[in-house]
């Protein structure tokens, strides 16, 4: 098992996300920014907006993701 937070993640605070695969800490962490959305949090909608910029030009998302992906294979359990 591994752990990101949601900073690591672009989010805006520390809580954890445990899985064993990349694909289910992006699944949980995507779960989280829409509760903090509806919660309306300042800080999350904030890095929300970050990432919605990034998310305009498709390349550089990609890249984003990527290197997350291998941060994550780069955790030792």
């Amino acid at each position: 098992m591994k752990t990101m937070t949601c900073k690591q993640l672009g989010g805006a605070c520390d809580k954890e996300f445990t899985a064993e695969a990349f694909d289910k800490i992006a699944e949980m962490s995507k779960a989280h920014g829409m509760e903090m959305y509806q919660a309306s949090d300042a800080d999350h909608l904030k890095a929300m907006g970050e990432m919605q910029e990034l998310m305009q030009d498709p390349k550089a998302m990609g890249a984003w993701f990527e290197n997350k992906r291998k941060e994550f294979d780069a955790i030792t359990e």
